[in-house]
């Protein structure tokens, strides 16, 4: 399987309208798909996880 690591900034890209702010808060709460922190702080999530991120939302609609 050929995997990338997506940056918030590639995560906000594909979802077109949603803010900064909404992908944070809806990490506070549990609801954005599963990341993780480089030493650096800055956040990355698995494409795979991304992906079944949406489709989940797309089963719940």
């Amino acid at each position: 399987m050929n995997d990338e690591l997506m940056t918030v900034k590639e995560i906000l890209r594909e979802l077109k309208d949603v803010s900064r702010r909404t992908f944070y808060r809806w990490r506070e709460l549990g609801q954005a798909p599963e990341a993780f922190k480089l030493p650096n702080g800055e956040l990355r999530v698995w494409r795979s996880d991304f992906d079944a991120w949406l489709r989940g939302l797309e089963k719940a609609a």
